[in-house]
């Protein structure tokens, strides 16, 4: 069939044709933004799963959602090497800038524009890299004590006021949070925590792997009670079956039933490897309908992309070692699995591991659901390690 016409988007981020499954959390999302907007009460929204369900996808769907009544938005991606001030300060610039076109708020947003050039100012000497343009001279007193918990507090306060005198306001989307560092992880909590204790309207949708929710609550012990965690995770099978059927469907093409199972028993129904085997599968037929020797004949292509792009990505950035350790997890399957029984396949004491579990904790490849558990962050990276590190080699 045309290629042009193939519905599918696989891709770290594109959007799905069909983003099937995931109205609760966006309803989850809706109604904490209008109660806030009101000045109610209301959990910010945290978003936790593995890579490939779909986090980010629906981080932007939910600031559309949010723009379309109304709302003023910033989004910003957490990577590793970048301070959160750093990140923060442009985008709140931009914000109060868009705020300041509003008369009603023309005073205020003047204010958090001083405040945040004395947040900038002062934070520039322990954050190097916070680059933004100043529109106003700081305001002593204001956001500028050098501290940082204290300052964002102060200049997320001054965002919340003006946001309310202009009958809006702020929603702060945040990808990849699970990079924050702790300490600056636990100035953004505190500084929400304000806001909310003076019912401001500002508010956190955020999104990350599951040690993001340990992670907030060493960062602030109260972090369970200020946020919602809603997991994402691998579609209902119904979900599943509707984001490989409708968008062929729009294009006028039928995929048999077998297609449909084959295609949801292969890919788990993770929406990402939906969208790889959709992509393939619409590919390798000739005609409508998509038939199930059609999969299968597009799995081997399918699982090849994957290895090349989704997963090779992610094994190019370990060294030798964590590939080994990673190579032992994958032996013993998906997870998740005693410390101990990895290190067992290796006839080494489990305390000799700890740097290098350490190490793929912090480049994001593994997490513990419980204390002594480590599971992969990837969905069937246990099946491309043994596919990339074959034999018994990887023991020595």
């Amino acid at each position: 069939m045309d290629p042009v016409s193939n519905p599918y988007a696989p891709g770290a981020g594109s959007p799905p044709p069909e983003l099937a499954g995931r109205g609760d959390v966006r309803e989850a999302v809706r109604v904490c933004i209008e109660r806030q907007r009101r000045g109610r009460a209301a959990k910010s929204v945290l978003m936790v799963g593995l890579r490939g369900v779909g986090k980010t996808v629906l981080l932007d769907q939910m600031r559309s959602d949010a723009e379309g009544t109304g709302a003023h938005t910033i989004r910003i991606e957490a990577p590793e090497n970048r301070s959160l001030p750093a990140l923060l300060a442009p985008q709140l610039r931009l914000a109060l800038l868009r705020l300041n076109r509003i008369e009603a708020a023309r005073d205020m947003a003047v204010r958090g524009l001083k405040a945040l050039a004395g947040f900038a100012g002062k934070l520039k000497l322990t954050y190097r890299d916070i680059e933004v343009g100043l529109d106003y001279d700081p305001e002593p007193g204001l956001a500028d004590n050098g501290e940082l918990e204290g300052d964002l507090t102060a200049l997320l306060e001054q965002v919340g006021r003006t946001a309310k005198a202009a009958g809006t306001i702020l929603v702060i989307f945040i990808d990849e949070l699970q990079y924050v560092e702790e300490r600056q992880m636990a100035a953004l909590i505190s500084a929400l925590h304000r806001c909310a204790q003076a019912q401001l309207p500002v508010t956190l949708v955020g999104a990350g792997l599951p040690q993001l929710r340990g992670r907030m609550g060493e960062a602030k012990s109260y972090a369970e009670r200020l946020f919602q965690f809603p997991e994402i995770g691998a579609l209902a099978t119904p979900d599943a079956e509707r984001a490989i059927v409708k968008p062929a469907g729009d294009e006028g093409v039928l995929v048999d039933e077998p297609a449909v199972d084959r295609i949801v028993s292969e890919t788990k129904g993770y929406p990402y490897f939906l969208q790889e085997w959709g992509k393939h599968a619409w590919d390798a037929a000739s005609h409508s309908p998509i038939t199930e020797d059609d999969v299968i004949n597009a799995s081997r292509e399918a699982v090849a992309a994957l290895d090349e792009s989704f997963f090779r990505v992610r094994f190019d950035r370990l060294t030798p070692a964590e590939k080994k350790y990673l190579r032992g997890m994958a032996e013993l399957g998906p997870g998740p699995h005693r410390s101990g029984d990895i290190a067992d396949q290796f006839g080494r004491p489990v305390q000799s591991f700890g740097p290098i579990r350490s190490n793929l904790i912090l480049k994001g490849m593994i997490w513990s659901p419980t204390h002594g558990d480590t599971a992969f962050t990837v969905p069937l990276f246990d099946e491309f390690m043994k596919r990339i590190m074959p034999g018994e080699d990887w023991r020595q």
